[in-house]
C-alpha cells in the first residue's frame, strides 16, 4: 500500500511541478519527476533545516524538489 501512496504522491507532485515550470509530459514522466523530486526536496529541505509535517508537507517538498529537477534538466539539455 505504501508504494501506491508514493506513486500517487509522485504523480500529483510531478503534475503540479510541470504546471509551475511550464513543461509538458505524460503520467509516467510526472510520477518519476515527483518521486525524484521528493528525494531532492527532502535533501534540500533537510540541509536548510526545514521540516513540514503531514501529507501536505510531503507534497510541498516533492513539488519543490521536482521544480529543482526540471530546472536543472532544462539547463543541461537546452
Amino acid at each position: 500500500m505504501t508504494i501506491l501512496i508514493a506513486i500517487a504522491t509522485g504523480a500529483l507532485a510531478g503534475w503540479i511541478a510541470s504546471l509551475i515550470m511550464g513543461t509538458k509530459g505524460g503520467l509516467i514522466r510526472n510520477i518519476i519527476l515527483g518521486i525524484v523530486g521528493g528525494f531532492v526536496g527532502g535533501y534540500v529541505f533537510g540541509l536548510l533545516g526545514i521540516s513540514i509535517a503531514g501529507y501536505l508537507g510531503t507534497v510541498i517538498t516533492a513539488v519543490a524538489g521536482a521544480c529543482i529537477v526540471v530546472f536543472i534538466v532544462n539547463l543541461l539539455f537546452k
